[in-house]
């Protein structure tokens, strides 16, 4: 299956259909699932810039082996001068949010914002991108992100009052993850809008590791720990991850659908925990098991509110 998603990627043709461009966007997810894990383990054996520069500096060549340098001359001016630089401004707000958040309740806070950008693709594709759906999308969404707060609250649960006060303590980091929110899910509207055929995540990765090198130079970012075989292997497996996921889920945007690809990006938490208890030896509580339910739950009630759209769409484009 993955040789077939890279022979895809790399050499996907204009007859490339809607199934399978989302099913080649639908493995964004699971090398996000593990490339959380991976990070952490980069960003413990390296730390938060050093870690990430290296991280992108394997994710670029590892993209570039995969789907080459795009065509500047062929691409879209506003993809290339808007689209791309708001990938990279998610990626720069995602690790921020992380470093400037403090203690282990405000990061998973942020985590839980940073994750509104699911629901975010999905609004965005019907206010922006002209996708047909149903009322019970909302209900749909609703779900699927209460069941990505009981994940990440765990069992102690989620208290608005704590989180109210955490917020007012430290607003900056709850801003940068909503931020990252945004900008992904509107990168995601671009790319399917003005992306076309071309697939600009070499450039993008290039320019990240551009960022972050820029940052650890000028000493950004916590003091890395001796660096260790799992922090090494980490930043291997982890750039080859963050590499396969951006790679896929651009050309999933730009062909595929965008709601069945969003409604699938709610599993991502989902898969980081399963993958979480392999990699760094994660318990999972009673808490993630009914936040499953509820994703789940919420994933299958968004995709019937935009599949039967969608399936109406592509026929009136095939219809001669």
């Amino acid at each position: 299956m993955v040789k077939n998603i890279l022979w895809c990627v790399m050499f996907s043709s204009r007859n490339l259909s809607t199934r399978q461009a989302t099913l080649i966007g639908l493995f964004a997810p699971v090398c996000w699932g593990m490339s959380v894990s991976l990070v952490r383990g980069i960003a413990e054996g390296f730390g938060m810039a050093q870690g990430q520069f290296f991280l992108y500096c394997v994710a670029t060549a590892c993209v570039f082996l995969i789907v080459r340098l795009p065509n500047i001359k062929k691409m879209d001016r506003r993809y290339l001068w808007i689209g791309i630089p708001t990938a990279n401004l998610s990626s720069l707000s995602f690790c921020l949010a992380i470093f400037t958040s403090s203690g282990g309740a405000q990061t998973m806070e942020v985590g839980m914002v940073n994750y509104l950008w699911p629901s975010l693709t999905i609004l965005f594709a019907v206010l922006f991108n002209k996708v047909r759906t149903r009322w019970w999308l909302y209900p749909g969404l609703l779900v699927a992100i209460s069941g990505i707060v009981l994940i990440l609250s765990g069992d102690k649960g989620f208290s608005l009052i704590e989180f109210a006060g955490r917020f007012a303590q430290n607003p900056i980091s709850y801003i940068f993850a909503l931020m990252a929110a945004v900008t992904w899910a509107g990168y995601s509207s671009m790319t399917r809008a003005w992306g076309g055929t071309s697939n600009p995540t070499t450039i993008i990765f290039a320019i990240d590791t551009v960022i972050f090198g820029i940052l650890w130079l000028c000493g950004i970012g916590s003091e890395p720990v001796t660096a260790s075989a799992n922090g090494l292997l980490s930043v291997v497996l982890g750039g080859f991850a963050v590499g396969m996921a951006y790679a896929a889920w651009t050309l999933g945007m730009s062909r595929g659908s965008i709601t069945v690809l969003a409604a699938a990006s709610y599993f991502t938490p989902v898969l980081s925990c399963v993958f979480a208890t392999f990699w760094i030896n994660a318990q999972l509580d009673s808490g993630f098991w009914s936040g499953v339910a509820l994703v789940v739950a919420g994933s299958l009630l968004c995709w019937d509110a935009t599949g039967r759209g969608m399936k109406a769409k592509s026929s009136k484009k095939e219809t001669p």
